[in-house]
């Protein structure tokens, strides 16, 4: 990736005139709706054509951010030279609603130089606010009809550092009018609750430095619990208060816990660079809750790519065999298929009904089946000239897809 470009404000490249049809649900935080990888409202379309059509194409600058969605606006944090920028388009034509700016100084580390400095951590949208978390751990919240800042919070005197090693990637969460991001950097840092509203303080847990999974609500025995990858383990919170429930120390090479946890019934389904892939059940008895593990399942492992969840079935991509797809069943943890391998080093999931969509970093989307049995490919489409690491968005009849520098908006139909 290069930062080199010059960005025009508001530059598309309009190749169609005519947008997707019809707009599926919103898409207000990292993995959807539900932070799940599902993508609710999707009609396939009759027949999938040979090539995506390009609706519309935007230079949005540098990152792995993945755009978010709500009604018929695309919010998107990405880095443009050495300022990091909050953006607003219309999902119709890809035209510039409004833009914020503010300077980011960050150094890189060696190994991650390849991945640029852009952010990492996806936006989340509640309400009228939209809640941004940059790669140096600059969290800010908009106004989303204006792009006005509304408050802003830097760490730097709270914490050694401010981001992990590899850069800020934790996604932020709201939860009953509360902001929740893990902020700070290696061995130094929070899961902090902010008042959405006014950036306020409302409790803070600093037993351990932010991994670079992204934290999910979980209904688990009739209570919410805010579950995530810390640095050093794996822990649920009571999300009103804070309180640590339950951790199980979890550490992976050059300390990456990367994969966000993934909900099934009562369980919880983990994973980490050579760790396998588990499923726990937090059990609260006397008074306490114990994460008990259910089942582990050590032929597959996933290491950047988070799994995806459909009825009873666990689909994902395991960093083995030099990137592998792979089903599991949800409640035995027996291994269903895997496929040869060999598909490159990540990929980003999203179940649509009966299909996959998986985009490949190397800029393949591949659609298969949604099928325990057997991987099925439909389709495969090249969407990008560049790596494609943020999430794809499933918009109605349409595909969102951040490549290195760009934004576009491609047509299924």
């Amino acid at each position: 990736m290069t930062n080199s470009f010059k960005f025009v404000a508001g530059l598309s490249i309009a190749l169609a005139l005519t947008p997707p049809a019809s707009i599926g649900r919103d898409w207000p935080q990292w993995r959807g709706p539900n932070r799940d990888g599902i993508a609710i409202s999707f009609t396939p379309p009759t027949a999938w054509p040979e090539k995506l059509r390009t609706v519309w194409k935007v230079q949005v600058g540098i990152g792995h951010s993945c755009p978010v969605v709500v009604g018929h606006r695309i919010y998107l944090l990405s880095r443009q030279q050495e300022s990091e920028v909050a953006s607003c388009f219309d999902l119709d034509t890809g035209k510039l609603l409004w833009r914020d700016s503010y300077p980011v100084a960050y150094e890189m580390n060696p190994a991650a130089v390849t991945h640029g400095k852009g952010p990492k951590s996806t936006p989340v949208i509640s309400g009228d606010k939209l809640y941004t978390l940059g790669i140096a751990g600059v969290l800010s919240c908009y106004d989303t009809a204006t792009g006005r800042v509304l408050w802003r919070k830097e760490f730097a005197k709270q914490f050694k550092t401010t981001s992990p090693d590899f850069g800020t990637a934790a996604s932020p969460i709201v939860w009953n009018g509360m902001l929740i991001a893990h902020v700070g950097g290696h061995d130094s840092g929070a899961l902090m609750a902010f008042d959405g509203n006014t950036g306020e303080v409302k409790w803070k847990w600093n037993g351990d430095g932010p991994g670079y999974a992204s934290p999910v609500i979980a209904q688990i025995g009739g209570t919410s619990q805010i579950v995530t990858q810390t640095q050093k383990s794996i822990a649920g919170f009571e999300p009103q208060s804070g309180e640590l429930l339950w951790q199980i120390p979890f550490e992976t090479e050059y300390v990456q816990n990367i994969v966000t946890p993934a909900a099934y019934n009562q369980t919880l389904i983990l994973s980490g660079i050579d760790k396998g892939t588990m499923a726990i059940r937090p059990v609260k008895r006397a008074n306490k809750w114990v994460p008990e593990q259910v089942w582990r399942n050590d032929d597959v492992s996933m290491y950047m790519s988070s799994p995806v969840v459909t009825g009873d079935y666990v689909f994902g991509f395991s960093h083995k065999r030099k990137g592998q797809f792979f089903c599991v069943d949800a409640r035995t943890g027996k291994t269903l298929w895997t496929d040869n391998g060999r598909d490159g080093d990540n990929v980003a999931i999203v179940g649509a009904g009966q299909y996959l969509f998986m985009l490949t970093d190397g800029a393949d989307l591949i659609v298969a089946r949604n099928d325990p049995a057997r991987f099925e490919v439909v389709k495969k489409y090249s969407v990008a000239q560049s790596p494609t690491w943020a999430h794809p968005v499933i918009v109605g009849n349409g595909v969102l897809i951040k490549d290195a520098s760009t934004l576009a908006l491609l047509s299924l139909e």
